[in-house]
């Protein structure tokens, strides 16, 4: 007889773990349910389709409805899902009115997550938040309309991208933190000043250390002023949607996201989860961790998709190994990048760290317009095994991130990473590489 795999959600992870189980059992019933109308798309390409990088909202799709009904998926867009009964093994669907009862022999939970809406912020819907491409669409259409001033709440990835995208169109931004800086809670303040001063080189005017009490018609409230704004874009952060979870007996672990085993399996059986709305092993800290990232919610959904196949067909079970929350952004020219703990997240996970940061250039110091860089890497002063990196420079230096997250993988340490063998060319770099004397010096701190 036929089995029926139920997907709640259907971006990354979901359409991961669908299209992975479906490969691998081509007998196998899929059923995606989408309250939006888009499956497979890039969320990280919104804040440019705002901006007019992107043209329009069908170049984030990846892939439509129609290709994977192809693939024998049936997609089921503004389809919102109601409630899970596990007992019963079934999931009340609603559309257009009207509700529907489906059942499952295995489910599949990547509700993903939705824009933080603290309830410290009075006033905080009316700010405009960016989950979907519609969203995406909704503000790119407000600042079509002519608007002049815009404030951003939050000084995290999507509000400064959002901030970035504004000031593309011509729009004048106050980008609002709690932080002493921009990026505080996945950056060191002293990478953290670098990225401040790209921000002011943009032309976003910071507010620093200002706590936001509400959102009114004026703008936003920072306790005794009014940052002035047409609009407001709430950026400070996501909260995994984990409601029907909740309802449903799912069980959610310390970040409030679903708690899920090495092989993305819930406490309930036959039922896994993957993406924003799930926790991951962070592999340095070795805690569970939320991180709303693409790359995350990727691997992990096709982790996922493998071992719902595997409960069918008796193949070995697949193992998420982790994630280091690596990740690299932009402000105008200057690449912001990072991977593993800052130093407070080391000092939290019961590390005492030591580190190494090097002030350079992105190619040999003579080349034509070579552009500054600061890269820092963070060693465990007991072992030398690295901990995290961070960098700030110009085009080409972000993507130095990549090796050191390799090193990080590989459990390497800074004595080591200190002689690898790299390559060198005057375009690209000096022929010390800055990883090779970040490294070095944070060796020198351990003695």
């Amino acid at each position: 007889m036929t089995q029926r795999l139920l997907v709640v959600g259907g971006d990354a992870a979901g359409m991961s773990a669908a299209s992975h189980a479906k490969r691998l059992v081509p007998d196998l019933e899929v059923i995606a349910f989408e309250r939006g109308n888009h499956v497979s798309y890039s969320a990280c390409g919104e804040p440019y389709l705002i901006g007019g990088e992107v043209s329009s909202i069908d170049r984030l799709v990846a892939r439509t409805p129609q290709q994977f009904a192809d693939q024998g998926i049936d997609v089921q867009l503004q389809t919102t899902v109601r409630g899970i009964d596990f007992d019963r093994r079934s999931v009340v669907v609603e559309k257009e009115g009207e509700r529907t009862r489906i059942g499952f022999d295995f489910l599949m939970y990547s509700t993903g997550a939705a824009p933080a809406r603290p309830d410290s912020i009075i006033g905080a819907d009316r700010a405009y938040g960016l989950r979907s491409l519609d969203d995406a669409a909704q503000l790119r259409d407000v600042v079509d309309g002519g608007v002049k001033k815009a404030a951003v709440v939050g000084g995290g990835y999507i509000g400064l991208e959002a901030a970035e995208a504004l000031c593309h169109r011509g729009v004048n931004v106050s980008l609002v933190t709690s932080g002493s800086h921009v990026l505080s809670r996945t950056i060191d303040p002293d990478i953290g000043a670098a990225a401040n001063e790209a921000c002011r080189r943009l032309g976003i005017e910071l507010v620093l250390s200002a706590p936001v009490y509400g959102i009114t018609a004026e703008g936003v409230a920072t306790g005794g002023d009014t940052i002035p704004a047409d609009f407001v874009v709430l950026g400070v952060g996501t909260d995994p949607e984990v409601e029907l979870a909740r309802e449903t007996g799912i069980a959610l672990g310390d970040s409030g996201a679903v708690a899920v085993n090495e092989f993305q399996e819930t406490n309930l059986e036959g039922v896994w989860s993957a993406g924003d709305c799930a926790e991951a092993t962070h592999r340095i800290s070795r805690r569970q961790v939320n991180i709303a990232l693409g790359t995350v919610a990727n691997k992990a959904g096709r982790i996922a998709g493998a071992n719902i196949a595997a409960s069918m067909n008796g193949s070995a079970k697949a193992r998420f190994p982790g994630v280091l929350g690596t990740a690299i952004t932009k402000v105008g020219e200057v690449e912001l990048a990072r991977t593993g703990l800052t130093s407070r997240q080391a000092e939290a996970a019961g590390l005492e760290v030591v580190s190494g940061t090097v002030n350079g250039t992105n190619t040999a110091g003579y080349w034509p317009n070579a552009a500054p860089v600061e890269l820092k890497v963070i060693a465990d002063r007991a072992t030398g095994r690295l901990v995290g990196a961070q960098i700030a420079g110009g085009p080409g230096s972000g993507k130095k991130i990549d090796g050191l997250a390799m090193a990080l993988w590989t459990e390497m340490a800074v004595e080591d990473l200190a002689w690898v063998d790299l390559a060198y060319a005057p375009p690209f770099s000096g022929v010390w590489d800055l990883i090779h004397i970040a490294s070095r010096r944070a060796a020198e701190a351990r003695a």
